[in-house]
């Protein structure tokens, strides 16, 4: 019997492309969710909407800039206008820029520190704005932290302060919106395949620290994700769940 469980559910991610917001927004539309897709790439967008059709999936695909609070105000417009609704949310878009563990605090460039705050931080919270006038009352959010954003890592500085903000900035969305039921919660996780992760550590072993030792796989933290846009963690807010292969245990 298959998995229903989010048949007509109205669900919106960044980072559609690739990785784990494609591989999020896969597992949702096999249970029946309306998806719609946020991404930078219009070729890789137009790869996923010709998959998703041909599955006889309902998608919306949209090029946003994360960075651009019209952008994102004008993809959450069109897709509740489109599909009558905003039930979740996943904001997974990130960036680690071009300097990921090669310049210490002193040596970051403006540039790449705009970049990485821009895309994680103002990204995040242009999304967690434009969602929150539409979502449902009872809907969930899902941000995308890191491992990064517990902890500090030399050469690192503008993406581990990334990711402690978002953290912060969940638990402030939790607050406030929590007496519509709205849910909003934070996902950290790990080392995991995708494109993004291959760019930067090519073939380099999981770390030694890693208790499963092994990188995950974008679907396992996609599960997770579902799990807290779902009806099963109704009582989860404001938390962060970290999906690491027990790095941190």
């Amino acid at each position: 019997m298959s998995d229903k469980s989010f048949q007509g559910k109205v669900i919106a991610l960044t980072g559609g492309g690739q990785g784990i917001g494609l591989a999020t927004a896969r597992i949702l539309a096999s249970r029946g969710a309306i998806v719609s897709l946020a991404d930078s790439n219009p070729a890789t967008l137009a790869e996923v909407e010709k998959e998703f059709k041909g599955k006889g999936w309902p998608v919306h695909v949209e090029v946003v800039d994360v960075r651009k609070r019209d952008s994102v105000d004008n993809w959450i417009n069109t897709t509740v206008g489109k599909f009558g609704r905003l039930d979740g949310a996943a904001n997974i878009a990130g960036t680690v820029g071009k300097q990921l563990f090669k310049a210490p605090v002193a040596e970051i460039d403006d540039n790449d520190w705009n970049l990485v705050m821009g895309v994680n931080v103002t990204g995040t919270m242009n999304c967690l704005r434009a969602e929150l006038n539409h979502l449902v009352d009872g809907g969930s959010i899902v941000n995308i932290s890191s491992t990064h954003g517990s902890k500090g890592d030399p050469g690192c500085s503008a993406y581990v302060t990334s990711k402690h903000a978002v953290i912060g900035l969940t638990k402030c969305a939790a607050r406030d919106y929590g007496g519509r039921g709205i849910r909003v919660n934070t996902v950290a996780p790990g080392g995991t395949k995708t494109p993004l992760m291959k760019n930067v550590v090519g073939d380099t072993p999981p770390p030694a620290t890693s208790a499963l030792k092994r990188y995950g796989e974008p679907e396992e933290i996609g599960h997770l994700i579902i799990w807290l846009l779902g009806p099963e963690s109704s009582f989860c807010t404001g938390e962060l769940y970290r999906c690491d292969g027990g790095e941190f245990c």
